[in-house]
């Protein structure tokens, strides 16, 4: 077992498991963590999951691992591993269970002081409008072959019904749109359940927020961004809802038979891949990728709904309630992209399972506004603490597949969080906070705790320190929308 005496540490912020460490290694695993993150990651099995990933065929560079880790399906949560297009391979559990599941952020020019008195009737507003809960249908019910057309074009199918803007395209990851997806390598069963969710949030770990502006850190990138300190912005995390779910589901059972064809030897069933060329390789893509389009259409109909909630509390009370679009990020995707290995530029497929990309200044891929400071990286904290806006960097391009944190991390399990702690008190005293709290399910709001994760203020110093990007703001949180 790797105990952290046998981990080369780089900095105060980086750290390497050398290839060396165990026999069927094919890299290296490189950890951003603190000292006392990465103690206390040995508490669970994230650190021998990243090890047991290494083992995946055609990876190159290292296996990075963000300082929000923590134990996942096969492939821990904070992990990016990039295998080399084609020949390499893809593992639906390196991407992970809910496709696309990402971070929304809105902006406005409404100050926090001027509206103090109203959010309550906004998060009333927020939580009618923007349906969440397990199982919950949204206001926009699709045709089968409605269904095909959203998992083809994203966002471009939410603008062409009205629910988008053009800024709002621009202003997500890949325009909200992945090409490559095909509708019929999607099953009946995954159908059947994204046909009612479509504008849903869900429960679990997705939530709607409000936040104020608290400080500003890069003058330059929150111009840009159009962040102004006491002003509100609006977060949205939430991701493919159930069609997502099934579609992973059904990959990770369908490419048990493929491991075996291929001769791929793994540690771990629950790594499961397919060769990137192979049949079942483009299969498992193209239905991820409607999955990922899928989820981008779901938050551009919840920003949507976000904006009909704040127009209904707020026209007439304040000059200008209109939210535009900051950012929309992603943190479990698989996404073809070139990148710089050992001097070379080679084409690899990105996994990233709970962590965002995080592109620097002049990427092509970022619309013309960012070019100069980076691309938004989107970081929610646990509820009721802060959450942070950070760009990428250029580091991070060569560092890190252009790949930084995504959250908090997990440090408790739901199950726990449910036995220590009880949903009613935590409503109290969020409420005493000043946070006004919407919840579906007092139960569903204990699973989320602030003490049921790690302290974002911790994560997010970390890869600052490493270079691999750079702060922008703190948001502080003032209305909470769970399911």
């Amino acid at each position: 077992m790797i105990g952290l005496d046998s981990l080369k540490q780089i900095s105060d912020y980086e750290w390497e498991i050398p290839r060396t460490a165990r026999g069927d290694m094919r890299v290296p695993v490189r950890l951003f963590a603190t000292r006392e993150l990465l103690e206390a990651a040995f508490d669970d099995k994230s650190i021998e999951q990243a090890i047991n990933a290494t083992t995946l065929p055609g990876l190159v560079g290292n296996v990075i691992v963000m300082p929000d880790m923590h134990q996942g399906y096969g492939f821990p949560i904070g992990g990016v591993a990039a295998t080399r297009f084609p020949d390499g391979v893809i593992s639906p559990g390196a991407i992970g269970y809910d496709i696309n599941c990402g971070v929304r952020l809105l902006g406005s020019f409404i100050d926090y002081a001027a509206v103090k008195d109203q959010l309550d009737d906004l998060a009333s507003a927020l939580n009618a409008h923007c349906p969440s809960g397990v199982g919950s249908k949204g206001a926009v019910r699709l045709s089968e072959a409605e269904l095909n057309q959203v998992c083809e074009n994203g966002s471009k199918w939410a603008l062409k019904k009205g629910y988008a803007t053009e800024q709002d395209l621009r202003r997500t990851e890949e325009r909200g749109c992945l090409d490559g997806a095909d509708p019929d390598k999607v099953s009946d069963r995954a159908k059947e359940r994204g046909r009612a969710q479509l504008g849903t949030l869900g429960a679990g770990n997705h939530f709607i927020e409000v936040d104020v502006v608290d400080k500003i850190f890069a003058e330059d990138a929150a111009q840009a961004m159009g962040l102004r300190e006491g002003c509100l912005v609006v977060q949205i995390h939430c991701g493919s809802r159930g069609f997502g779910h099934q579609i992973c589901t059904d990959y990770v059972q369908e490419l048990q038979g493929a491991v075996k064809r291929y001769k791929i030897n793994l540690p771990d069933r629950e790594l499961v891949c397919a060769p990137l060329n192979s049949p079942e390789g483009q299969a498992y893509l193209a239905a991820m990728r409607c999955a990922a389009n899928f989820a981008f259409a779901n938050r551009q109909i919840l920003a949507h709904a976000a904006r009909q909630a704040f127009e209904v509390v707020l026209a007439g009370k304040t000059p200008n309630w209109h939210l535009p679009q900051i950012y929309d990020i992603t943190h479990n995707m698989g996404k073809i992209e070139t990148h710089a290995i050992d001097g070379e530029r080679v084409k690899v497929c990105v996994h990233r399972k709970g962590a965002t990309r995080a592109f620097g200044p002049g990427s092509p891929e970022l619309p013309d506004e960012y070019q100069t400071i980076g691309q938004p990286v989107l970081v929610p904290g646990s509820m009721g603490t802060a959450s942070w806006v950070l760009a990428g960097t250029a580091a991070s391009m060569e560092r890190s597949f252009g790949s930084s944190c995504h959250g908090a991390g997990r440090v408790m399990s739901r199950h726990q969080a449910k036995r220590e702690v009880r949903g009613e008190t935590l409503r109290r005293e969020l409420e005493a906070e000043g946070i006004h709290v919407r919840a579906g399910s007092l139960p569903g709001l204990a699973e989320e705790a602030p003490q049921a994760y790690k302290n974002v203020d911790a994560v997010v110093e970390t890869v600052a320190g490493a270079g691999i990007a750079r702060l922008v703001a703190r948001l502080k949180p003032v209305t909470v929308i769970k399911g």
